[in-house]
C-alpha cells in the first residue's frame, strides 16, 4: 500500500486544460525518495522548497507531499519496482519530484527511469546548463556556459529492442536480413556472435521534441537553436531527425526563424553575398537562427566555444551523452537539474540527474544541488517563480560561502567540507 494515496478526494490537484496548467494554492505533489542517496537529497530539497514557498507567499501557498514508491523501497513494500499506483499518482497529479533510481548495468531489469518516461510519455528531457560559482570546472571561463538541451526521451536505442547473441530473436532477425537484404547482412562482421539492437527514430517523435524546443527558444528570446545529429553515418534515423527538424522549423515557424538549410540553398541559387545579406537581415530582425551540427563536433564546440551552445535539440542517446558532458563543464551531475515533460498532457517529473551513489549512501555526504535545482524548475513550471527565485538566489549565496559538500570542497581552494544536512541548513538561512 502507498503511504499517501492520491485517491483522496480532499487533495488539491493540478489540472491541465487546453495546454494551460492550473495550480491550486496547495497542490498535491507525488515524490519518490529514490535509492542510495535519494532519501538524503530528497529530504534536503523538500525542506528548501517548503521554506521558500512559505516565505514567498506568506504561508498562503504550500505543497501537499505524497510519497509514492519506485525502486528498492517499492520492491520491499509492494513486490514491484514500479507499482501501477505510482504511475496513477503522477497521472492524476501531473507534476512530481523524483530521486535517483538504481539501474543494473549489463544485466537484470531495464531502467525504471526509462520505464516511467515511456509509461507517461514524457517525451521531452529538459536540461538547462549554467554555471554557479565557485563550482569546480575544467573551463577557464565557465560563466560562458548557458545552454538548454532538449533530448527526445522515448525513441532511439532506449526503445529497448535488442537481442542477445545466439538467442532465437537475433537468429531470426539475421536470417531475415540474410534472405531479404543480403547487402545489409554482409555488413555484419561477425554474425554468429553478434548481439543486435534496433534504433527507431520517427518523424512524429522528432517533430514534437523539435517543436517544443523551438517554442522555448522563441519564448525565452534565445539566439539560436541547433539540431544535433549523426546524420553523416546514420542517414535515415539521425539524418531523418535533422531533415524533419528543419522542415518543421521552416513551415510552422517560418516568420520567426532563419534556417541555415535555406541559407545554403540561397547561397547556391543567388550567391554568397545574397545569402550573407539575408543572414544579417534575419539577425537584425531578431529572428531565431536554426542550424545543425554533427554531434561529435558539438562536444568539441561546447568545450572550445561554450557560448555557441544556446538551445540544443537531439535524439535520445546523443542527448544522454551530451547532457552529462555539458554538466561536467559547470561542476558535474551533482549540480545539474533535469525534467521529463509531456507538454501535451502536462505531466512532468523533475529529478536528480545523477546516480544513486551507493558508496556514500547514508553517510550524509551527498550533494543535494541537482535535486534542489530540479525543484527550482518544478516551481517555475507551476508558475511559482517568486519561490523559485528565492531558492536559486539562496543557492548562489550558499555556494559563494565555500562551505560545501565533499564532492565540491575537495576540488576547490579555501573551501570547507560539510554534511548534506549542514549544507541544507546553510541554504535555509540564506532564504
Amino acid at each position: 500500500m502507498l503511504m499517501s494515496t492520491p485517491a483522496n478526494p480532499d487533495l488539491q490537484t493540478i489540472t491541465f486544460t487546453n495546454g494551460n496548467i492550473e495550480v491550486p494554492d496547495h497542490p498535491a505533489i507525488p515524490f519518490i525518495e529514490g535509492d542510495g542517496v535519494g532519501p538524503e537529497i530528497m529530504r534536503a530539497a523538500r525542506q528548501v522548497i517548503d521554506a521558500a514557498v512559505a516565505k514567498a507567499y506568506n504561508g498562503q501557498r504550500s505543497i501537499q507531499w505524497l510519497e509514492v514508491y519506485a525502486g528498492k523501497k517499492a520492491e520491499q513494500l509492494t513486490g514491484s519496482g514500479l507499482p501501477e499506483e505510482t504511475l496513477q499518482a503522477f497521472k492524476r497529479c501531473h507534476v512530481g519530484l523524483k530521486g535517483p533510481l538504481n539501474t543494473p548495468v549489463g544485466e537484470g531489469a531495464r531502467s525504471l527511469n526509462v520505464a516511467m518516461r515511456k509509461e507517461l510519455d514524457l517525451f521531452a528531457n529538459f536540461r538547462p546548463v549554467k554555471y554557479y560559482p565557485p563550482a569546480p570546472s575544467p573551463l577557464v571561463h565557465p560563466e560562458r556556459v548557458d545552454a538548454v538541451l532538449f533530448r527526445e526521451n522515448t525513441e532511439d536505442v532506449y526503445s529497448g529492442i535488442e537481442f542477445d547473441a545466439g538467442s532465437a530473436g537475433v537468429t531470426g532477425l539475421l536470417e531475415y536480413l540474410k534472405t531479404s537484404s543480403p547487402e545489409n547482412y554482409a555488413k555484419i562482421r561477425f554474425p554468429a556472435t553478434s548481439a543486435v539492437g534496433l534504433k527507431p527514430v520517427s518523424r512524429e517523435g522528432s517533430e514534437r521534441i523539435v517543436r517544443v524546443a523551438l517554442q522555448y527558444a522563441l519564448q525565452n528570446k534565445r539566439k539560436s537553436l541547433t539540431l544535433l545529429h549523426k546524420g553523416n553515418i546514420m542517414k535515415f534515423t539521425e539524418g531523418g531527425f535533422m531533415k524533419w527538424g528543419y522542415s518543421l522549423a521552416e513551415t510552422e515557424f517560418a516568420d520567426h526563424i532563419y534556417s541555415m538549410r535555406q541559407h545554403k540553398k540561397l547561397a547556391a541559387e543567388q550567391g554568397e553575398t545574397a545569402a550573407a545579406d539575408a543572414f544579417k537581415a534575419a539577425k537584425a530582425a531578431g529572428k531565431l537562427i536554426v542550424k545543425d551540427m554533427i554531434v561529435d563536433a558539438a562536444f568539441e564546440r561546447a568545450i572550445a566555444h561554450p557560448e555557441d551552445m544556446d538551445v540544443l535539440v537531439t535524439t535520445n542517446l546523443n542527448g544522454d551523452y551530451l547532457s552529462d558532458a555539458l554538466a561536467a563543464l559547470v561542476g558535474g551531475l551533482g549540480i545539474a537539474p533535469g525534467a521529463n515533460i509531456n507538454y501535451h498532457s502536462g505531466d512532468a517529473i523533475f529529478e536528480a540527474v545523477h546516480g544513486t551513489a551507493p558508496d556514500i549512501a547514508g553517510k550524509d555526504q551527498a550533494n543535494p544541488c541537482s535535486l534542489i535545482l530540479s525543484s527550482v524548475l518544478m516551481l517555475r513550471y507551476l508558475g511559482w517563480s517568486e519561490a523559485a527565485d528565492l531558492v536559486e538566489d539562496a543557492l548562489r549565496k550558499t555556494l559563494a560561502g565555500r562551505t560545501l559538500t565533499p564532492d565540491f570542497a575537495c576540488q576547490l581552494e579555501n573551501a570547507a567540507a560539510c554534511t548534506t544536512t549542514e549544507f541544507t541548513h546553510l541554504l535555509l538561512r540564506k532564504l
